[in-house]
């Protein structure tokens, strides 16, 4: 069941004003929907836009494929990443997630629609100019020959210099921040092909890291790593968005650790945006059942919390 824009921006007659914020969270979708998206701050555009959020990163009209004769991957008729939050992207194998990536990043140009960066269209920046703006960590990383942890590290910097000039003091100190954030200042020396699945991931997150840009656009970057360095992975994406205000975009397949991180929600069914909007307001039980076809309890006190007990399968 998907939420067409009249559901999701009218108001239920029947709804009953003393009805906690709470209870409309676990009502039948098609209720929640109607009531939340139109109250929340100030209320959306049919489109399922806020007016009053401030975006980094906008997509509007988008149609993304992978051939030109191909069914469309991804529509999407608007999407915003608020700037100065972090926003998840979540959803089912195959629905779209990692390819809306690929678009906002400027990695695959859409078959219609506009990416902007900031206010401008992402394809009007050169690579070099981008790439000081917005850095963006891919599912599928190759190290460009055999190389050493900090050698890779090295390669975030390029942006921010010229192509005769040499590393200065602060390319030396982004580097060593990046290698300290993602845990790997120990194995700076250790060459890239050599480590495991997991090492491999931190050290092309320290790369991005040492790019040192406003903008992170990540792409799972919790793949192949133990439940401790999932959690210092986010606390670092947290820290980096609270100290120094970075907007970050983050595909994330646990919806748990989306939901607790993560400032908003896009939550992605079969190419398409099912909804959006702060976490606590967009994860409920009609979503999970929805989406990622789960049954599960949702609670919110004392924070939120998703307990899943059986795969639906009846569908």
């Amino acid at each position: 069941m998907r939420l067409n824009d009249t559901e999701r921006v009218s108001r239920s007659d029947d709804e009953s004003a003393d009805v906690s914020d709470r209870e409309r969270a676990n009502r039948p979708d098609g209720d929640r929907k109607q009531s939340d998206q139109s109250e929340r701050q100030g209320g959306a555009t049919e489109s399922g836009h806020d007016p009053t959020v401030d975006s980094a990163v906008l997509a509007e009209d988008l149609s993304i494929s992978y051939a030109p004769d191909a069914d469309p991957v991804v529509e999407c008729e608007r999407l915003d990443v608020p700037e100065g939050e972090v926003t998840g992207l979540v959803g089912p194998n195959g629905s779209g997630k990692s390819t809306l990536l690929k678009a906002l990043s400027d990695h695959l140009d859409p078959d219609r629609g506009s990416v902007y960066l900031h206010g401008r269209e992402v394809q009007s920046y050169d690579q070099k100019e981008l790439a000081r703006e917005l850095g963006h960590l891919s599912q599928e990383n190759d190290s460009p020959g055999s190389i050493t942890v900090e050698e890779l590290v090295y390669h975030g910097r390029y942006p921010h210099r010229g192509v005769f000039e040499s590393v200065d003091e602060t390319d030396r100190e982004a580097v060593e921040r990046a290698l300290d954030l993602a845990g790997v200042a120990h194995l700076r020396d250790q060459n890239v092909d050599s480590l495991s699945g997991g090492q491999k991931q931190l050290a092309w997150i320290a790369m991005v890291l040492a790019q040192d840009t406003d903008v992170l656009l990540l792409d799972e970057p919790t793949t192949f790593l133990d439940l401790h360095h999932q959690l210092g992975v986010l606390e670092t994406v947290q820290r980096l968005n609270r100290e120094k205000g970075v907007t970050v975009a983050v595909v994330l397949h646990d919806i748990s650790q989306a939901a607790r991180f993560a400032d908003y929600l896009v939550a992605l069914d079969d190419g398409e945006i099912y909804d959006w909007g702060p976490s606590e307001e967009v994860v409920s039980e009609q979503l999970l059942a929805d989406v990622f076809e789960v049954e599960a309890a949702v609670s919110y006190e004392p924070e939120l919390q998703i307990l899943p007990k059986r795969a639906i399968r009846d569908r």
